[in-house]
C-alpha cells in the first residue's frame, strides 16, 4: 500500500539578497505575486495536493512568516466593525487549522540539504513533500497535485518535478535522466548537479523546485559532507538514495517562475494579475499604455 503524503516542508531561511533593499526588513518569501506572499502560494499548492502538514525550515528575522500563518485578532475586529465579510473569508479560509503549521531554525546556511535534514523530526518517518517557495508554478491543477497523481500511479518511491531549459542552461541546474515514459511520466535514471559540459548531462529536464521524497533521504543527507561554499546540497543525497529507490518525474503541466530572481518574479506578477477577473482587463490596459509609452516591445 503506497503511504500517504501528508506532510510539507518550506524552506524559507534564505536572506534574499537579490531583492535588497526591499528584503532588508522583510522575508523575501512574504514578496506577494500580485496580493499573494509567494509562500502562501507554495502553501495553497501543498493545501490542493492534500498536505495537512505545513513545516517551515526558518532562520533569523522571519518570525513575520509564523505571523502571517496565525490569527490576527486586531485586524480580525477591524474587518468585522467595517463589514468587509468578503476579506474576512479570505483570511480564514487561509488560515491552517490550529496544530497543521511547524516552525524550526536553521542556525546556519548550509544549503538546501541542511535546510531539509533540519526538519527530520517534525516530519519523522514518513515521505513527504519539498516545496521551494521561490519556485512559482502556474498551473491547474497544481504541481504538487500532478506529481501526487504519479506518486499514487507509481506505486510510491520518490517524485520530482522537471521542466525543459534550452540546452546551452543545463549547466545551471540539476539535470535528470529519463526512460520508460508514460504520458508527461518516466523513470529517472539518472542525475548531475550543474553539469560543466553540455555532453555531460544526461537531457535537458531540470529539477525544478518540487519533489515527493521518502524519509531515508535524511539519513543519506546526514552521511554528506560540505561540498563548494560550505554547503550541503540534496541533489548528492538524492543521487545516492536513487541506489536504494525507485525515481520517478513528472514534466509537469505548467509555468515556473523563478521568483527568486527579478525578471521572473516580475513575469509572475504580469502572469497571475491578466488572469484575475478583478483585474486582468483593467491591467491588460495599463500594460498596453505602459509599452506604448515606451515605444513598444
Amino acid at each position: 500500500m503506497v503511504r500517504q503524503i501528508k506532510t510539507a516542508v518550506f524552506p524559507v531561511a534564505g536572506l534574499g539578497t537579490r531583492f535588497l533593499p526591499a528584503t532588508k526588513a522583510m522575508p523575501k518569501e512574504m514578496l506577494t505575486v500580485v496580493d499573494r506572499p509567494v509562500i502562501q502560494l507554495a502553501v495553497d499548492e501543498a493545501r490542493e495536493a492534500g498536505i495537512e502538514h505545513f513545516v517551515f525550515v526558518t532562520g533569523r528575522n522571519k518570525g513575520v512568516i509564523e505571523d502571517h500563518f496565525d490569527k490576527q485578532y486586531e485586524l480580525e475586529s477591524t474587518l468585522r466593525k467595517r463589514g468587509k465579510s468578503a476579506e474576512l473569508d479570505m483570511l480564514e479560509q487561509d488560515l491552517p487549522a490550529a496544530g497543521q503549521t511547524s516552525f524550526t531554525r536553521q542556525q546556519e546556511p548550509l544549503g538546501l540539504g541542511h535546510a531539509v535534514w533540519c526538519a527530520r523530526n517534525l516530519v519523522g518517518n514518513e515521505p513527504f513533500a519539498l516545496l521551494l517557495p521561490d519556485m512559482v508554478m502556474h498551473a491547474r491543477p497544481g504541481c504538487l497535485k500532478q506529481m501526487m497523481d504519479v506518486y499514487e500511479a507509481r506505486g510510491g518511491g520518490n517524485v520530482l518535478a522537471v521542466e525543459e531549459v534550452p540546452w546551452d542552461q543545463v549547466s545551471r541546474y540539476g539535470v535528470v535522466g529519463a526512460k520508460n515514459w508514460n504520458g508527461n511520466a518516466f523513470e529517472i535514471d539518472g542525475m548531475v548537479e550543474k553539469p560543466k559540459k553540455v555532453e555531460d548531462a544526461p537531457s535537458n529536464l531540470i529539477i525544478s523546485g518540487r519533489y515527493i521524497l521518502q524519509p531515508e533521504i535524511f539519513s543519506e543527507i546526514e552521511k554528506q559532507e560540505a561540498g563548494a561554499g560550505g554547503e550541503i546540497q540534496i541533489t548528492d543525497a538524492m543521487m545516492r538514495l536513487m541506489k536504494q529507490q525507485p525515481f520517478h518525474g513528472i514534466k509537469y503541466n505548467g509555468t515556473t517562475y523563478d521568483c527568486g530572481d527579478k525578471i521572473g518574479f516580475l513575469a509572475a506578477n504580469v502572469a497571475f494579475a491578466l488572469e484575475r477577473q478583478d483585474l486582468g482587463d483593467g491591467f491588460r490596459a495599463a500594460l498596453k499604455r505602459i509599452l506604448a509609452s515606451q515605444g513598444g516591445l
